[in-house]
């Protein structure tokens, strides 16, 4: 059987791997679909109806998965890490409890009447209904960051001993939840999702595209997959190059707190200058695959990059190595390997997005097959990043929980056995597995039924309140 520690992390990390993809789906659709309400409230073309209520199907989805999902995890804390849950529960727990009274609540009381209420209320409230999900979706992100950052730079915190037991006692709430992590994780996750969401978007619309001005199949609505393939590249415009630029902020900030984590994310075992920033590596033995060293490896990287990002612009500045640190190192390779990978597919987001933009100025984005092929290759790559993202995170972190104050061995549940968590973990393997294969077919189906018909859309909705229409919204058009 597995060792209990290891069996909760693997269980834990699988879990996380699978439910983080609902909520990139829902948070990166949130802005899209407040748009598409916005143009088809304000224009009443039907382009924008269509928009909506085709990607609201795979929004609402994600929604019921995310949430199935998400409980689960929050389940784990008290079956797999209960010593963690009461050692930081006065201040873990509060977090995730305003997450769920009050993101979760808003999100999902308006989400009946965002998703059923079109022909039953006015445009106002339906309006306010796509902003309420929106804000609801992005919201619960608030909370779970303020949770997980704290984990990552605690604050506002002292130590306190109970019936012989560590505990966190909560002694100032705002250096807590406003720590010094938490601004970072945010705006890098929320850009990330919406990036996410995009490049699904793109490689969706390009599919039809291709299919139709490339090979020349018949495709239904084809005006609907090149507004979502223009409407997509615009948004992948903005976020890809601002993620990447973010990045190097957060990067120097991980630096500066997290010195061991960033050692690791560079492979550097002694204390060294002028340490390259490897975008392509190559490991000069088999055994560097497993076990890289900055020193040891062959690629294209930028002289003194990663000291660059460290100091903040110096490329001669000085990282502190593994091997000069109290505590053991965290997994290196994993750690390094998905580092790399994951500036690898920033860059690449980037130029997909320049190349797109670039083919659109010319009035060629319709007609270049090789482009639509690289969007449609890319489309899931999105998600896949974020992926890397939170393992450098979470991996990184390691031997700590609690950054500094509470190892991950010390969190699991004292009186959990190898079996129990073995056997948990074989469950939890499946069970994910089959809901995820489900998800991708539910979403497959809807995207391979495409948008409603024209003659399926609303003509004429049934009149709101007059008390509605008494006071309309200036540059919003009431066609109640």
């Amino acid at each position: 059987m597995i060792d209990p520690v290891i069996a909760s992390r693997l269980q834990f990390a699988v879990t996380t791997i699978v439910h983080i993809i609902f909520p990139v789906m829902s948070m990166g659709l949130a802005p899209f679909l407040i748009y598409f309400t916005w143009k088809n409230i304000r224009t009443d073309e039907p382009i924008y109806e269509q928009l909506r209520r085709f990607w609201t199907n795979i929004f609402a989805i994600s929604f019921v998965v995310g949430t199935v999902t998400g409980i689960v995890l929050e389940f784990e804390f008290g079956t797999n890490f209960a010593a963690f849950a009461t050692a930081a529960g006065e201040l873990f727990g509060g977090p995730l409890a305003i997450e769920g009274m009050m993101a979760f609540m808003l999100e999902a009381t308006f989400l009946g009447v965002f998703v059923f209420g079109r022909d039953r209320v006015g445009d106002k409230l339906y309006f306010l209904s796509s902003v309420a999900v929106g804000a609801g979706t992005w919201l619960s992100a608030v909370w779970i960051l303020i949770a997980n950052s704290w984990m990552q730079t605690p604050r506002g915190y002292e130590l306190v001993t109970e019936n012989g037991q560590m505990v966190v006692h909560l002694v100032d709430p705002m250096a807590a939840y406003l720590n010094p992590r938490f601004g970072y994780m945010f705006v890098h996750m929320q850009n990330a999702a919406v990036e996410s969401v995009a490049l699904f978007m793109t490689g969706v619309g390009a599919y039809y595209v291709f299919r139709h001005h490339v090979w020349g199949y018949p495709v239904e609505n084809p005006q609907f997959w090149e507004a979502t393939l223009k409407i997509g590249l615009v948004a992948l415009l903005i976020t890809a190059p601002l993620q990447v630029l973010h990045g190097d902020m957060y990067g120097r900030h991980v630096a500066e707190t997290q010195p061991q984590k960033f050692a690791a994310m560079e492979a550097v075992w002694e204390t060294e200058s002028y340490v390259p920033e490897y975008i392509v590596a190559v490991p000069t033995s088999v055994d560097g695959f497993t076990n890289p060293r900055a020193k040891e490896l062959f690629g294209i990287g930028i002289p003194g990059g990663a000291s660059w990002l460290a100091s903040g612009g110096d490329p001669t500045a000085e990282i502190r190595g593994l091997n000069d640190f109290e505590t053991e190192a965290p997994p290196v390779a994993i750690v390094f390997w998905a580092f790399r990978a994951m500036v690898g597919l920033g860059f690449w987001f980037i130029l997909l997005a320049f190349w797109g933009g670039y083919r659109w100025y010319k009035g060629q984005l319709l007609e270049d097959g090789l482009l639509h092929k690289a969007l449609m290759g890319s489309s899931l790559l999105g998600i896949v990043a974020v992926e890397l993202g939170w393992i450098v995170t979470e991996v990184g972190r390691q031997p700590w929980v609690i950054q500094d104050v509470m190892r991950t061995s010390a969190g699991v549940s004292p009186g959990l056995t190898g079996t129990e968590a073995t056997i948990t973990l074989i469950g939890f393997v499946g069970v994910y597995t089959a809901l995820l294969g489900l998800y991708t077919y539910v979403v497959w189906r809807i995207i391979r039924n495409g948008p409603p018909d024209g003659d399926d859309l609303r003509v004429n909705r049934e009149r709101a309140p007059a008390q509605e229409q008494e006071t309309p919204v200036a540059g919003v058009a009431d066609d109640d």
